[in-house]
């Protein structure tokens, strides 16, 4: 039950979301895990539970990367509709602004995404959710922010529940090219646990290769919460930092939305 992987412009030039599948310990753990259900954001890693059939989740959100070069980030509308069971369909409109160490800023908009997730075997029937969401990245209107070219993604992701806890991560690969964009890969695992009925806190590994020429891998830790207002008035935040190359891709990074669910 949820969205995309949020999306962001990262200090290393480019405006998607930060994101190699790393090794078979990731699949390892998920698998290995004895392991809620509500997932994705504000994780960088998604889960794979749709938004149930003729509902909708809409995320006001806004979020931000520091590194070496500077503050970028994005704020927006993820807008997301159960249009068939088992069928999430998933739109993204953002505004994306680039705060430079030197020389100017700039804000315009962002790289609009279109995407749907699709989960193929569940919990009930295999043991496990295990879903496709593959994701294109139209091209910035601005040509100060964001990337000028379209780009696709197509991760897998998994998940396994089990008491008041919760294990789901995977990854994928992108075709990333134009300019001195290049092709990467994308993996994550996030576990969490919902302390009260109305208070699920969780810890994220996440890992990405490098996504332009001469930029540098990055992976990253963080902590979410999300707190429930009520049914359909949800909020939720983010909290992490780089462990590998932060000081040039990722010194801080936040993330915070209002969820409206209905």
């Amino acid at each position: 039950m949820a969205s995309l992987a949020r999306t962001i412009v990262s200090c290393r030039s480019r405006s998607a979301a930060r994101r190699v599948l790393t090794a078979p310990a990731i699949v390892a753990v998920l698998l290995g895990l004895s392991i809620s259900a509500w997932a994705g954001p504000p994780y960088f890693t998604d889960d794979p539970e749709p938004t149930d059939f003729q509902h909708y989740e809409i995320y006001a959100f806004a979020n931000s990367m520091n590194a070496l070069d500077g503050t970028n980030g994005e704020s927006g509308i993820d807008f997301n509709y159960g249009g068939a069971p088992n069928l999430q369909l998933t739109a993204t409109l953002p505004l994306a602004y680039d705060i430079g160490a030197v020389g100017p800023s700039a804000i315009g908009p962002g790289n609009v995404e279109l995407a749907a997730k699709y989960r193929f075997l569940t919990q009930q029937n295999f043991g496990l959710d295990v879903a496709v969401f593959p994701r294109v990245f139209l091209p910035s209107l601005s040509t100060n922010v964001g990337t000028q070219h379209a780009s696709f993604l197509l991760p897998v992701w998994v998940e396994k529940d089990w008491g008041q806890w919760s294990a789901f991560g995977g990854g994928g690969c992108a075709l990333n090219r134009g300019g001195d964009s290049q092709d990467y890969c994308e993996a994550g695992v996030v576990v969490t646990r919902q302390i009260k009925t109305d208070l699920q806190v969780g810890v994220e590994l996440f890992h990405q290769s490098a996504d332009t020429i001469g930029s540098k891998d990055m992976t990253s830790i963080g902590t979410g919460v999300r707190y429930d207002l009520n049914d359909h008035l949800h909020l939720l935040g983010y909290l992490g930092r780089g462990i590998q190359n932060a000081e040039e891709t990722d010194r801080l990074n936040w993330y915070t939305s209002l969820l409206f669910t209905f």
